[in-house]
This record gives C-alpha cells, sequence and structure tokens, in this order.
C-alpha cells in the first residue's frame, strides 16, 4: 500500500512538472534556452523534479510504464547532478522527453487508473 501511495504522489507531482516544462518551454528555440540564464534555471529545476521523481519509483513503474524513456531520464538526472552536458541533453528532455513523458503518463492514466489512485488506508 505505501509503495502504491508512493508512487501515485509521485507520479501526481511528475505530471504536474511535465506540464511545467511544457508552459516554460513554449516556443522555445535551443539557442534561446542556452542563453537565457532565467529560463533555463526554471527549466532544469523542473527537469530534475522529473528526473528525481522517476529515479525514486518503485521498480515495477518501469515494468508497467516502458515507455517513459528511463534510460534517457537517467542520463538527464547525471547531467543535472553535475556531468558535462556534452550532446545537448537538456535541451532534448526539455523539448522531447518531457513532452512525450507527459503523453505517455496520460495515456497509462487511462489504462491503468490504479497507478494514480490516491487510497486510504483502512485499519
Amino acid at each position: 500500500m505505501a509503495d502504491t501511495l508512493f508512487g501515485a504522489a509521485s507520479l501526481a507531482i511528475l505530471e504536474e512538472a511535465c506540464g511545467d516544462v511544457l508552459i516554460l518551454g513554449e516556443g522555445l528555440a535551443r539557442d534561446d534556452f542556452e542563453r537565457s540564464r532565467l529560463t533555463r534555471n526554471a527549466l532544469c529545476g523542473r527537469l530534475k523534479v522529473i528526473a528525481d521523481c522517476l529515479h525514486g519509483l518503485p521498480a515495477e513503474a518501469r515494468n508497467r510504464m516502458p515507455e517513459l524513456g528511463w534510460d534517457g531520464w537517467d542520463v538527464t538526472r547525471r547531467v543535472l547532478d553535475g556531468a558535462p552536458d556534452q550532446d545537448g541533453t537538456l535541451w532534448f528532455a526539455a523539448s522531447s522527453l518531457a513532452p512525450a513523458t507527459l503523453m505517455w503518463l496520460r495515456v497509462y492514466r487511462e489504462e491503468q487508473p490504479a497507478l494514480f489512485a490516491f487510497t486510504a488506508c483502512t485499519d
């Protein structure tokens, strides 16, 4: 039960952060992302939330939601934790991974609503 609640809470935070990335990055070109410290910092903050949420989900989540780009988010997390961003990982995460993740979360919400359900403990 605790894993389910933890997963549901993390998925809610994850969905919100992905939505924030879409809003912050709307109409943003890669050059603008790389030049603007404020926008880049705001986007990177939300990307960190996403990467950390995915990293903290129970192992079962990877099996139940395989399309979430787990490897890409693992690389993004390492870059956000200080690894060099040699290949535009952060731009890719903001412009591609986050929108795709949000889309898949919406699909999973329809197909597997129990993953997203907050249930009260009954003793």
